[in-house]
């Protein structure tokens, strides 16, 4: 059984930052893709970071130079390192994890940018 464990979310200002783990264990081998998700009420879940085992990277156009990916292979965890937050950002956060067929998702993680 896999399970993925998020955390880092919460309350910010405007400007401020914010960093969102997400740790994945259990019976799982050979991740091949890490992203981010986010979804507003009333709104699709959308794509915002992904990471491939290589290390190729890529960022929605509304995040690009705020926000930053990466991922640590050995802990089997994906990061999101948010700047310059917008109320926009507010969102949950979604980490996705691809490992061989399989597709899985975490729980969620809110984010709200507000002052």
């Amino acid at each position: 059984q896999v399970q993925l464990v998020e955390s880092g979310g919460g309350l910010v200002q405007p400007g401020g930052s914010l960093r969102l783990s997400c740790a994945a264990s259990g019976s799982i081998f050979n991740i091949y893709y890490m992203g981010w998700y986010r979804q507003a009420p009333g709104k699709q879940r959308d794509l915002v970071a992904g990471i491939s085992r290589g290390g190729t990277t890529n960022y929605a156009d509304s995040v690009k130079d705020r926000f930053t990916i990466s991922r640590d292979n050995a802990k089997n965890t994906v990061y999101l390192q948010m700047n310059s937050l917008k109320p926009e950002d507010t969102a949950v956060y979604y980490c996705n994890i691809i490992s061989g067929f399989d597709n899985y998702w975490g729980q969620g993680t809110q984010v709200t940018v507000s002052s």
